[in-house]
């Protein structure tokens, strides 16, 4: 039920009988909080994708919790998919697992991703589980807020509520925006060619906030302006070395810029108001 997977379920549709499993919602009952037998992959199989995710936050409870789904889960899941004999286990990580701890931006969240990462890097090598880890970078779309990237909803609110964007501190800030639509078929992609490893899973293009504001008031005709806020403390950059390296495999590089993306977007909330 994560918003990944439910632009992700359709895709798959497409070529795969999909069966979904989560703790509410779903066709199978699945916590990765729970003990390692109650993890039980169905019958016959052949492919389990992984976009179950703590975030993490400030309280020591926090950081259990994202070490509880997001490495020993991941193990107990890697466990799970050896019994049951699956051909592949993807999981969705984070280009954020890249971080180390000079980054001002590493967190609960990026530790644990790395730490999730390689867990299941050694499980493999341990036990020869056909492993996929695809690490996106923020992914955006789907119809929902990004709860995780706050700043971003607020860009998009704004503007489409002809109100004005303000960015803190002189430093027009870049970052890496991948719309969800792409994410799914990159994975879809990944199943269907049978893409085993690690990867980045990131746009081809870093863009600034002021770029995506200009996008999203384009995106709803609005009559937003974008402000600086000089007295402010600079937001800093957070970008990654791209690596296309996927891309080249699955033959389909990211279609959707962030003009597109906007505009996807704004038909979205149209469409439902």
């Amino acid at each position: 039920t994560s918003s990944l997977a439910c632009v992700l379920n359709p895709v798959l549709s497409n070529f795969a009988e999909v069966i979904t499993a989560g703790r509410v919602g779903c066709d199978v009952h699945m916590d990765l909080n729970d003990p390692s037998e109650s993890i039980i992959i169905p019958k016959d199989v052949d492919v389990v994708i992984n976009t179950a995710a703590s975030f993490g936050g400030e309280r020591a409870e926090d950081l259990i919790l994202a070490e509880s789904v997001n490495v020993l889960g991941v193990v107990k899941l890697c466990q799970a998919c050896t019994k049951a004999k699956v051909r592949q286990l993807v999981l969705v990580s984070s280009v954020f697992s890249c971080l180390d701890k000079s980054s001002p931006f590493y967190s609960v969240y990026s530790m644990t991703k790395k730490h999730s990462d390689d867990v299941a890097q050694l499980y493999n090598l341990m036990f020869g589980l056909p492993i996929s880890i695809i690490r996106p970078s923020q992914f955006y779309g789907g119809g929902k807020d990004q709860q995780h990237q706050p700043f971003l909803t607020s860009i998009i609110n704004n503007a489409a509520n002809n109100q004005d964007i303000f960015l803190y501190g002189s430093n027009d800030a870049l970052r890496n925006f991948i719309h969800i639509a792409d994410v799914a078929e990159i994975i879809a992609r990944v199943v269907k060619h049978k893409i085993l490893g690690t990867y980045k899973c990131m746009s081809t293009k870093n863009v600034s906030y002021s770029e995506v504001a200009k996008a999203a008031i384009a995106a709803f005709g609005s009559n937003s302006s974008i402000k600086f806020l000089k007295e402010h403390p600079d937001i800093i950059d957070n970008v990654f070395e791209l690596d296309d390296r996927l891309y080249q495999l699955i033959d389909y590089f990211p279609q959707i810029p962030i003009t597109l993306g906007m505009k996807m977007e704004a038909d979205y909330r149209r469409k439902v108001s």
